[in-house]
């Protein structure tokens, strides 16, 4: 039994960091107007960023279809998989995940197991990673799919955006009140529900207040836990922010595993530039290494 990974650009792995875990990534579909641009393969981070400041009509995403997904379980399987763990963006926020369990019985040259992040980006990046390492140790969907809903247990997300705006444009923002926070002038405190929806949870009036408020979160996360946790700090093309959070982090707990990651176009299409994010979740390495 061989077991392969799948995921999509959105989890924000360079294609060097998806091959060096063997990890198929499949790129998510980025359009300026007549334009279309594969996420990381035809249009990287800094010049989607450099356009959406130039375009007078903002960008979209489509989702990867199932023709492409067959293409990959089609090559997969030709390297002689026979399984494959897909693990993409949350249920909440795209159609994808319902596409793909329609499409899986279909499939007859692979074994197809869709799991529902319910969560993107860092989220996303976390539950790959745990699932390459124990595919790595020669485990299978079977024992891995319970595994990684654990792990998706443990994973809290605060992010702050400049404004609402595009999250309304594109529709990917669940609950009314938003529109508040955007009259306020506030910085929207945003999260993703149990469903995997992305909610206003909080507001703030600067980004140093909603860092705060997203420590606190992270502080009382970790007090219930009776596991370590690890720490993301995500960035949406503001990698000075992101720096200053990374030393304030080192600052308050050098035992602390700090991770970077940074939005690519995908996400910034519904979220825009400037948006920042504290995602954690448990720490697996540390507990194997103190086992």
């Amino acid at each position: 039994m061989k077991t392969a990974v799948l995921t999509d650009s959105a989890s924000s792995f360079t294609p060097a960091e998806a091959e060096a875990m063997n990890v198929t990534m499949l790129p998510i579909t980025v359009i300026f107007g007549d334009q279309e641009y594969l996420e990381n393969v035809t249009i990287t981070a800094p010049e989607f960023y450099r356009r959406l400041h130039d375009e007078e009509q903002l960008p979209t995403t489509a989702q990867i279809t199932m023709h492409q997904m067959q293409e990959a379980f089609d090559q997969l399987s030709a390297a002689g998989y026979d399984e494959v763990i897909c693990i993409n963006l949350s249920s909440g926020i795209t159609t994808f995940y319902e596409n793909l369990c329609a499409y899986a019985p279909t499939v007859t040259n692979i074994k197809v197991y869709p799991f529902d992040t319910k969560i993107a980006s860092a989220g996303e990046a976390d539950l790959v990673r745990y699932a390459a390492y124990l595919v790595e140790q020669g485990e299978h969907a079977a024992e891995i799919l319970p595994k990684l809903a654990d792990l998706r247990q443990t994973i809290g997300l605060d992010f702050i955006v400049d404004n609402l705006s595009h999250l309304l444009r594109t529709g990917r923002i669940s609950n009314t009140s938003a529109l508040i926070g955007n009259l306020l002038q506030v910085k929207p405190m945003l999260t993703f529900d149990k469903a995997g929806k992305i909610i206003v949870d909080g507001k703030e009036r600067t980004m140093r207040r909603a860092f705060a408020h997203a420590l606190k979160d992270f502080d009382q996360a970790q007090a219930a836990a009776d596991y370590p946790l690890q720490i993301t700090v995500i960035d949406g093309n503001v990698p000075e922010t992101a720096a200053e959070w990374v030393t304030q982090l080192q600052e308050r707990d050098s035992q602390l595993t700090i991770i970077q990651s940074h939005l690519g176009p995908t996400l910034g299409v519904h979220t825009g530039e400037g948006v920042m994010g504290l995602l954690w979740s448990r720490d697996w390495r540390r507990e194997l290494k103190e086992k």
